[in-house]
């Protein structure tokens, strides 16, 4: 058989494909979904929870989520820009406003589910690891499984700032304490100090002061919104005490009122003319010339 050349066009590379485009594109590590969404055979129709956390430049996004033959079901979801509604007014993407974001999460699928009552977690946050238990004489606690999609978990990362705050919310996720900041891995014990501070934004507040210490324009210029909401280091704790204490109390969600009338929509592009309209239009140019050169010669 003589030598044949492979002619390397779109339908040969196509065959070498990633089988998923979102493998494709970088978006979804499909070895961690997988062991995520995969249930027992045992367990027909039985949702494997996700605790999914995401973030973005000025948001965190918190979406409890299970999985189905034709796709994904968002059970419930909390934002980072809904904890001005609860006190917290700046910082809203830092480690104790994603704890508080957990947080919300957890009492608000919790209400959902009418286990609010049942499992109500940690209410005073002093940094220790508290997983949820099992009540004898109740249904047993939601379970989740933490979903950091392609977020480093490197010790003390915001995505455990969430799994912490949805845990001590009343949701059971499985985890450890060595990724909490305080963790010491040489002696493998986590200082529970360390991390009560992070909660409360002890650590906003440590680098605040040594600022104004040290440098007082570079403080201006950084928390120039804390400066103008008047939130000094000394307020942050009870700031966001209060707002756990209103989470508490009211997790669930109110839509914003809508301003305005949204029916009536101004018509911005005008819609072309037809035929008629223009000939009429360019008739109408011809006889305001005329007249305007006959007022001339008047």
């Amino acid at each position: 058989m003589p030598f044949v050349k492979a002619v390397k066009n779109k339908a040969y590379f196509k065959r070498y494909q990633v089988k998923y485009r979102r493998r494709r594109e970088g978006k979804t590590d499909y070895y961690a979904r997988r062991k995520l969404v995969v249930q027992a055979k045992n367990k027909y129709k039985s949702p494997k929870y996700r605790l999914v956390v995401r973030f973005t430049n000025t948001d965190v996004i918190v979406q409890i989520i299970y999985a189905q033959i034709e796709g994904d079901y968002v059970l419930t979801v909390a934002y980072a820009h809904e904890l001005p509604k609860y006190g917290i007014k700046i910082g809203l993407t830092n480690w104790a406003a994603a704890y508080t974001t957990g947080l919300l999460a957890a009492r608000r699928v919790l209400t959902k589910l009418g286990l609010a009552d049942k499992y109500e977690g940690v209410t005073e946050p002093d940094g220790k690891i508290c997983p949820i238990e099992a009540l004898d004489d109740a249904p047993r606690p939601f379970k989740a499984f933490l979903d950091v999609g392609l977020k480093r978990t490197s010790t003390g990362s915001k995505v455990f700032a969430v799994l912490k705050g949805a845990s001590d919310g009343g949701i059971f996720i499985p985890h450890s304490e060595n990724r909490f900041p305080g963790y010491d891995a040489e002696s493998k014990k986590l200082d529970s100090e360390i991390l009560r501070k992070y909660i409360y934004g002890g650590h906003v507040a440590d680098y605040m002061r040594l600022l104004q210490d040290e440098d007082d324009d570079k403080y201006k210029r950084q928390f120039s919104k804390f400066i103008e909401a008047g939130v000094s280091a000394d307020d942050l704790e009870d700031i966001y005490k209060k707002a756990h204490a209103k989470i508490r109390a009211n997790p669930e969600f109110t839509p914003t009122k809508k301003k305005g009338d949204y029916k009536v929509f101004k018509k911005y592009k005008k819609s072309g003319l037809n035929l008629k309209q223009r000939k009429n239009k360019v008739k109408q140019k011809i006889e305001s010339f005329k007249r305007a050169q006959n007022k001339d010669e008047e």
